[in-house]
C-alpha cells in the first residue's frame, strides 16, 4: 500500500516540476522544494567542494532555469499595468494578464510558483549545508562561510519578496528533508507539502537573513563581475523590503539606499551603455559600474540566452526566431509620457519601430518593440544604480523632503538629457512622490519594476490602471484605447491564484480568496 501510495504521489509531483541536478534523494531522485524548517534533510553535499558545486548550480539555475521567469516578470510587470500591452493577441495567457482575468490555470502564476521554489531550492542547498561542511571540512575558510551563505541568503530573500508580492502568504521552505522511502512516506511526505504562513514571520526571516548577516558577510562589490550577490545588492535588497507596505519604514528605505549610494557604483555615463552592443563583433557591454547584480550569459554569443526572441530581434542573428509575434508591445500610453518629458534618450533605447508580419497593436511596417534585451548576450538587470537612487527620492518624498527627492531625480533625468523638476514641485512632498514614480516609470519600464512600485504606492487601485465597466476611462492619466478591456481591479485580484496544478499535489494549500 505504501508503495502505490508513493508511486501516485510522486507521479504527480514530477509531472510539473524540474528534477534536482544531484541525487540527494535515492528512492525519489526528487524533491518539490517544500520543506518547512524541521528535522536535518539528506544530502549527497559532504565536503567544500561539492558545496561549492552547489553555489555555481545555484547561478547557472538563474541563467538557464530561470529565463522563463525573467521574460513573464517582465511582461507581467508592464502588461499588467500602463506601459506595455500584452503583445502576441494569440496567446490567451498573455491577453489574459493584460486584461486582468488570470486564473489558476494561466501559465504566468505556474511559472512565478515553480520557477521561486525551485530557485529557494537551489538556495537551500548551500544555506542547509554550509554549517555542517563548516564543523567538518577545514578547508572552507571563515571568508567563504560567511560569503557563500550570504550570496544564497540574497537569492531566497529576493524570492521570497517577489513571492509575497505576487501571491500573499507562501510557504517558508528553510530546510531539506529527509528523502521520502516505502517505509517513510505516511511521517516524512507531508514535509514536502507545508502549509502557507504569514507575510510576517517571512518578514521576520528575511531581516534575520539579509539586515543582520547578508549585509555586513556578503562579499564586496566586483567591478569585473556583478553576476554575484554582493553587499551592495544585500543592501538594496533590505531598502526595497521596507518599501513594501507590509514592512513599510521610509527611514530605513533612505538609511540603506545611502548604504548602497556610498559603495563603488555610479551611473553609467550614457543611458544607453547599460544594453550597448557592437553588433559586427558581437559583443555586449557587461558589469557597467552602475550595475549593482545582474544576470549575464557571458561573451560567447553561440551559447547565449534565449530570452530576447520574447521581445525583438537578435542584433547578432536579425532573423532567428523572428517568424511569431512577439511579447510586452510598448504602449501609446508609455511613449506619450516619455514625448511629455521630451525623453528621447530613455524612449530610443527602451522602445523601437520594426517591420513584422503582425499588426496586433500598431501597423506592421511601423511596429513598436520591448528594446531593453536587444541580443542573446544583453544582461537582466536586477538591481542597478539609478533604481536605487530614485528609491532614496521615493523614501524622501514620502518623509516630506520634497528637495531632497528632486535631487536624485535630477541626477537622473540629467543623464537623460531631460529639464530639472522644476521650483513649484520642488517644494512639495505629495506632488514630489508623484514625480518619482513617473520617473521610475520611464527610467526603468521593461525591467521588471512597474506592477510592484504601484502596489507599493498605497491603497488606491486605480493607479494601476483607472477603469469603468472594464472599460479604461477616456480622459484618466492611464487612457489608452489600444489596451484590452480590462476587469476591474480590486484588492483580491491584485495577487494572483494559486496553480490549479499546484494546488492538486498540496492539499495544505488553499486557493486566494477571489479565484
Amino acid at each position: 500500500m505504501k508503495k502505490t501510495i508513493l508511486y501516485i504521489a510522486l507521479a504527480a509531483v514530477t509531472a510539473g516540476f524540474v528534477s534536482c541536478d544531484l541525487d540527494k534523494y535515492p528512492e525519489t531522485s526528487y524533491s518539490e522544494h517544500n520543506a518547512p524548517d524541521s528535522g536535518e534533510g539528506e544530502t549527497a553535499v559532504s565536503n567544500r567542494e561539492q558545496l561549492k558545486a552547489q553555489l555555481d548550480a545555484m547561478y547557472e539555475f538563474m541563467k538557464d532555469g530561470m529565463q522563463t521567469y525573467w521574460y513573464q516578470m517582465m511582461t507581467y510587470a508592464d502588461a499588467r499595468t500602463d506601459n506595455a500591452y500584452g503583445g502576441n493577441m494569440g496567446e490567451a495567457k498573455v491577453v489574459a494578464v493584460e486584461s486582468n482575468h488570470i486564473d489558476s490555470d494561466n501559465e504566468f502564476p505556474l511559472t512565478f510558483w515553480n520557477g521561486s521554489m525551485n530557485a529557494v531550492d537551489k538556495a537551500n542547498q548551500v544555506i542547509c549545508n554550509i554549517d555542517k561542511i563548516k564543523e567538518t571540512d577545514p578547508s572552507l575558510t571563515e571568508q567563504e562561510y560567511k560569503e557563500w551563505r550570504s550570496e544564497a541568503l540574497c537569492l531566497r530573500a529576493y524570492i521570497w519578496m517577489n513571492m509575497m508580492q505576487l501571491f500573499g502568504d507562501i510557504p517558508m521552505v528553510t530546510a531539506i528533508p529527509p528523502a521520502i522511502t516505502s517505509d517513510n512516506i505516511e511521517e516524512v511526505y507531508p514535509l514536502y507539502f507545508p502549509k502557507r504562513v504569514e507575510k510576517s514571520l517571512i518578514g521576520e526571516q528575511i531581516v534575520k537573513d539579509i539586515e543582520e548577516f547578508a549585509c555586513l558577510n556578503a562579499p564586496n562589490p566586483d567591478p569585473a563581475n556583478k553576476f554575484r550577490f554582493n553587499k551592495g545588492f544585500a543592501n538594496g535588497l533590505m531598502a526595497r523590503y521596507y518599501a513594501m507596505k507590509e514592512f513599510r519604514n521610509w527611514e530605513k528605505v533612505k538609511t540603506f539606499c545611502e548604504t548602497v549610494e556610498g559603495m563603488n557604483f555610479k551611473l553609467c555615463d550614457s543611458f544607453g551603455d547599460l544594453w550597448a552592443y557592437d553588433a559586427d563583433k558581437k559583443t555586449v557591454s557587461l558589469n557597467t559600474p552602475e550595475s549593482i547584480f545582474e544576470v549575464n550569459w557571458g561573451t560567447n554569443p553561440e551559447t547565449g540566452a534565449w530570452i530576447y526572441m520574447m521581445f525583438h530581434r537578435n542584433a547578432f542573428n536579425k532573423m532567428a526566431n523572428w517568424e511569431w509575434a512577439k511579447w510586452c508591445t510598448p504602449s501609446r500610453n508609455l511613449i506619450a509620457a516619455y514625448d511629455k518629458l521630451g525623453d528621447k534618450e530613455r524612449k530610443n533605447l527602451s522602445i523601437v519601430f520594426d517591420k513584422c508580419t503582425w499588426s496586433f497593436h500598431y501597423p506592421a511596417d511601423n511596429y513598436a518593440f520591448m528594446h531593453k534585451l536587444p541580443t542573446n548576450l544583453s544582461p537582466v538587470y536586477l538591481m542597478r544604480l539609478a533604481d536605487i537612487k530614485l528609491l532614496h527620492a521615493e523614501a524622501l518624498a514620502n518623509l516630506g523632503d520634497a528637495s531632497g527627492a528632486a535631487t536624485f531625480v535630477d541626477q537622473i533625468r540629467k543623464r537623460a538629457k531631460v529639464a530639472a523638476v522644476s521650483d513649484d514641485l520642488r517644494s512639495n512632498a505629495q506632488l514630489m512622490r508623484e514625480v518619482v514614480l513617473e520617473e521610475r516609470r520611464l527610467e526603468l519600464a521593461f525591467e521588471g519594476h512597474r506592477w510592484f512600485d504601484l502596489i507599493r504606492y498605497g491603497e488606491d487601485l486605480t493607479k494601476l490602471f483607472e477603469v469603468s465597466d472594464g472599460v479604461n476611462i477616456n480622459g484618466s492619466a492611464s487612457f489608452d484605447s489600444y489596451f484590452q478591456p480590462r476587469k476591474q481591479m480590486d484588492a483580491q485580484h491584485v495577487i494572483l491564484p494559486i496553480p490549479t496544478s499546484v494546488l492538486d499535489v498540496n492539499s495544505n494549500l488553499t486557493q486566494n480568496q477571489g479565484y
